[in-house]
């Protein structure tokens, strides 16, 4: 997306009227939008892209950052922006929510689950806003059409455009993983002779919902997706995206729970794999991928076992934008801008969508006014909640006060 369409000028009043309704009644970013009122993050985005996504990641690398950020304090907003980079490059992405319930780090395979049923490529604002395609399934289905379209311009019989697909699907690979590459070689043919059931079929098993082993015998396909498989089956999935084309893969892993909710097992589990993660990185055979992992906090670090020392160290260096890009650890609450003024101006960002989102002008004194007023209050509660969640919920609600009253909002006015 350019800069042009990023312009706070261009807005079209439907999608500012949508980035309120989610800022201020769920106090999360929308999907698109959240790029009208980025703030504080310019050097963060500045040097991931410089030093990862342009050059080292496409050009074979790979890396692992931990992204650290209490609740409600932007770490989806920064996942999001670092997303929308990604496929300025031509990157696959797949951001998925952690929890103990549905995607579990302790369970590998449900990662892989997860990764696998949120691929997205390089999507449009209108398709971000309307509701996209997303998943192994839309990938396929686009890699599919594309290969056809190029042979539609090159060759005139359907025999013969049939002939070159199944050629190619066949000339795919290798793969970590013998039983990925023959479920995405004989999901292309299925799609070229039209063998719907065939597709469902094979997709059930990429997506990791493993159906009898009775049923894919005919596609070779062998192997369980399980926690013994998972970390194959994910470089399988890379070997494959950067096959077809793609710049790679970057994924977003955002933690919605803290984990003491976890087993002293389950954490375990955890805590391994997400070693086993990072040493992955470091890995000839992982190429052209980038994990980030966000988490509230670093307690789940905290222990006395040789896993947690290990964890410890793989985490403990800082990234800093000019003097340690290739430190882990990523620290949103030490930005450079201080707190206030930050909200400050993620304030003023978001009056200007208000504005084209109600077709209102506010007073400039008493609008700057307010959001100094609800700052002020928003960072005071730091220490209870996410205070940036709680700043632009409670803004929105004043800006409503401020068109209805033209009168400088209070915390007391919105009682906040």
């Amino acid at each position: 997306m350019n800069n042009k369409q990023n312009s706070r000028n261009s807005i079209d009043p439907a999608v500012a009227r949508r980035i309120i309704e989610i800022v201020g009644g769920q106090g999360t970013p929308p999907e698109y939008g959240f790029q009208y009122f980025t703030a504080g993050l310019d050097m963060y985005l500045k040097t991931i892209d410089e030093e990862y996504l342009k050059t080292f990641i496409k050009d074979g690398g790979s890396a692992f950052k931990m992204v650290v950020g209490i609740y409600g304090g932007g770490k989806t907003h920064y996942l999001y922006c670092i997303r929308e980079q990604a496929w300025t490059y031509n990157y696959i992405t797949s951001y998925i929510t952690l929890s103990s319930q549905q995607s579990p780090f302790h369970k590998l395979e449900q990662v892989y689950k997860e990764i696998v049923l949120n691929l997205i490529y390089s999507q449009t604002p209108e398709e971000l806003l309307s509701g996209y395609d997303r998943g192994i399934e839309a990938v396929i289905k686009k890699w599919y059409n594309e290969k056809y379209q190029e042979l539609c311009k090159k060759l005139s019989s359907e025999d013969e455009i049939l002939k070159e697909l199944n050629t190619y699907a066949s000339s795919l690979g290798p793969y970590e993983s013998t039983s990925f590459r023959n479920a995405i070689k004989e999901s292309f043919i299925a799609l070229s002779e039209n063998h719907e059931g065939d597709f469902i079929l094979i997709m059930q098993w990429l997506k990791g919902e493993n159906p009898p082993k009775n049923m894919l015998k005919n596609f070779r396909i062998f192997e369980k997706i399980n926690k013994s498989t998972a970390f194959k089956m994910i470089r399988s999935l890379v070997q494959w995206i950067r096959g077809i084309g793609y710049s790679g893969i970057v994924v977003l892993m955002d933690e919605a729970e803290q984990t003491p909710s976890m087993s002293s097992k389950q954490k375990g589990f955890l805590l391994n794999n997400l070693r086993e993660l990072i040493d992955e990185c470091g890995h000839s055979n992982f190429k052209n991928t980038m994990w980030f992992y966000a988490v509230p906090d670093e307690n789940f670090l905290e222990g006395h076992s040789q896993i947690y020392e290990a964890l410890r160290q793989r985490v403990s260096t800082k990234f800093d934008t000019e003097i340690n890009p290739t430190g882990v650890t990523i620290y949103l609450e030490k930005i450079q801008i201080k707190p206030v003024e930050l909200l400050k101006e993620i304030g003023r960002k978001l009056a200007k969508i208000y504005e084209k989102a109600y077709n209102v002008k506010f007073s400039k004194s008493s609008v700057e006014e307010t959001i100094g007023n609800i700052a002020k209050a928003a960072y005071e509660e730091k220490f209870a909640i996410g205070y940036k969640r709680l700043f632009v919920q409670n803004i929105i609600k004043a800006f409503h006060t401020l068109r209805k009253t033209e009168k400088v909002v209070t915390r007391e006015d919105i009682d906040m």
